[in-house]
């Protein structure tokens, strides 16, 4: 079997709206999925995964990375490869809320120009913003997609023209994230259509002065008292919590307790900001259902590599 030599493409996990930052605000974790991928000469996908999702994705043409891949060689106006080969190594949970849809996507992407650019074939490279615009389009928002690119802390929107639009921040070193993974998932999509079509005008205005005061706690001053205040969310998280009241009561006891505790994404995960008053407060208030693990920010973002790197 015939193939082009592959790319590595390392992609991190994200935690989206942070709060009160819905749809906006998004922070690049340092949990990774890597993914392999070459060109072939034999007709069809073949797709090897290991980690999560291993007995459940599909294994051909289907998967989302090759349909990502074959999106964006039409994009590139590249004609489509005979076949795709991946080899996947799942580290981020799915259906968790920490960007697993996104993380693959993105990777799907860079793969493909990196692919392309090696064949000589399309027109002139895609260009940054444009790899933004289309994994934005593929998933439906930016919030994640924008750290998955970018690394660190970000701000995403989309302008009147429908062009979408990100700035990158450096969180504060004292910033400390932590993920609390329950074994239940969580579609996005269900999630999504417990959100009401319009919010009380001072729930909206609440929220505004909680993102921007997040945006100072984050890079600035991450301090209990104000990463407390900071996540303090009216858009989304209570309309949601019926579709997950096991994390909706855990975000309660946590923040009861001081520590700023948000739902990351859609959820169910939890996401927490410690510091040293409140990092003990995490174990005493969480059972032994969910998987506590303590993550640095990735301040890379997707990263393409060669193999022999991996």
């Amino acid at each position: 079997m015939a193939h082009s030599s592959g790319v590595v493409v390392r992609v991190p996990a994200t935690s989206a709206n942070l709060g009160p930052g819905f749809d906006s605000l998004g922070l690049a974790l340092d949990l990774h999925d890597e993914v392999e991928a070459a060109l072939t000469d034999t007709p069809g996908a073949r797709v090897e995964v290991e980690g999560e999702g291993a007995d459940e994705l599909d294994r051909g043409e289907d998967h989302l990375i090759v349909k990502v891949m074959r999106a964006t060689f039409d994009r590139m106006g590249v004609p489509q490869p005979a076949g795709i080969r991946l080899h996947c190594v799942n580290r981020i949970p799915h259906a968790r809320g920490l960007g697993s849809s996104s993380a693959a996507i993105c990777a799907g992407i860079l793969a493909a120009r990196e692919l392309a650019a090696g064949r000589g074939a399309g027109r002139e490279r895609l260009p940054d913003a444009e790899v933004f615009a289309l994994a934005t389009e593929i998933e439906g928002h930016p919030d994640n997609a924008a750290p998955c690119l970018s690394g660190g802390l970000t701000i995403a929107w989309t302008d009147r023209d429908g062009t979408v639009r990100r700035v990158r921040l450096d969180p504060h070193p004292d910033v400390r994230p932590v993920v609390l993974i329950p074994a239940f998932r969580l579609a996005t999509a269900e999630a999504r259509r417990l959100l009401p079509a319009s919010v009380p005008h001072a729930d909206a205005a609440a929220n505004a002065g909680r993102t921007a005061l997040l945006i100072a706690a984050l890079t600035q001053r991450p301090e209990a008292d104000l990463l407390l205040a900071a996540t303090e969310d009216r858009l989304h998280q209570d309309y949601r919590a019926p579709a997950m009241p096991r994390t909706a009561e855990l975000v309660r006891r946590l923040r009861a307790a001081g520590v700023a505790a948000v739902v990351s994404g859609a959820g169910p995960t939890v996401l927490a900001f410690t510091t040293p008053e409140t990092k003990d407060s995490i174990a005493s208030e969480v059972g032994n259902d969910w998987h506590i693990q303590s993550v640095n920010v990735d301040q890379t973002g997707a990263d393409v590599l060669s193999p022999e790197t991996r």
